[in-house]
């Protein structure tokens, strides 16, 4: 773990301890703004998940509490859901949990492109097409909130992947994602193929899944990544591969995930989880197919 990643979880507790502290002075925002990228900065570079893991909930409960006290910003809001999406993903197994993580995040995200777009208030519960409308009016300047709430909205149907009112959601998801692409398909890499890849393989094909939309969106994640993302071909394996029963797929992928360089910046995390992942997927292989 590098020492910029501890003086940033240090920094968090100081700022959670000023925060709630009689007569502490007001941090400015753009000093705020710079501690806050600087700190994801030192978490997305990072290999060691332990730490990450143990450190990152302090974080959470600072992005609370400056939420807490600027309500209104949207840049504060649509950190506060990309992470909370991220912890819950990559940390948490208790499904009660994890189910309390995506509320909060889907309810921060929601609020961002609330502040950017009035029409997008109460979002969730807008009819399809008034939906739709809505989605097709965002502009460039709306895609990074456009992407957080979709990543958030992503997050919480998988984890609520049992309720099939959940899963009727999953046409609105494509829909915010396939915008994002249309407006910025390279945005963070082209995440957005990587949502619409997850998305179209969560259901068997006999049930409405869609595998040849799913395998295009994953090779177009991997080509708009560069192949940066290993988290890509994991989850290639992952939904598709196994779905499809393509044992041959799997174990390419995911041998080419366990060989590849992980440290890469702005992947280094990620890509640390994606090479645990692919082993413990290649490692189940034999029970699977």
């Amino acid at each position: 773990m590098n020492i910029d990643f501890k003086q940033s979880v240090a920094s968090a507790f100081c700022i959670i301890t000023l925060f709630f502290s009689s007569g502490c002075s007001l941090i400015v925002s753009s000093v705020t703004s710079d501690m806050m990228n600087n700190l994801s900065k030192s978490i997305l570079n990072s290999d060691d998940l332990s730490m990450v893991k143990t450190g990152a909930p302090a974080y959470l409960l600072m992005i609370d509490s400056l939420v807490h006290k600027d309500p209104k910003n949207k840049n504060l809001l649509r950190t506060a859901a990309m992470l909370y999406t991220a912890y819950a993903d990559l940390f948490v197994k208790d499904i009660t949990r994890s189910k309390k993580m995506a509320d909060k995040a889907l309810e921060y995200a929601k609020r961002a492109v609330c502040i950017e777009n009035d029409d997008a208030c109460a979002i969730k519960s807008k009819t399809f097409k008034e939906f739709e409308n809505i989605i097709s009016n965002m502009k460039t300047e709306n895609v990074p909130a456009l992407f957080t709430l979709g990543n958030a909205w992503a997050g919480w149907i998988m984890v609520n992947k049992n309720d099939f009112i959940a899963i009727a959601d999953i046409p609105r998801i494509e829909l915010i994602m396939q915008r994002v692409i249309e407006l910025d398909k390279t945005y963070k890499g082209g995440a957005a193929y990587l949502y619409l890849g997850t998305l179209a393989s969560v259901l068997p094909p006999a049930l409405g899944g869609k595998p040849e939309k799913a395998r295009l969106f994953f090779n177009k994640a991997i080509k708009t990544s560069q192949g940066k993302n290993l988290v890509v071909k994991v989850f290639f394996a992952k939904m598709y591969a196994r779905m499809m029963f393509d044992r041959n797929l799997h174990d390419k992928l995911l041998n080419e995930v366990l060989s590849a360089d992980p440290y890469v910046p702005g992947y280094t995390l990620v890509n640390t989880w994606a090479q645990i992942q692919a082993q413990e997927l290649l490692e189940s292989a034999d029970d699977y197919f």
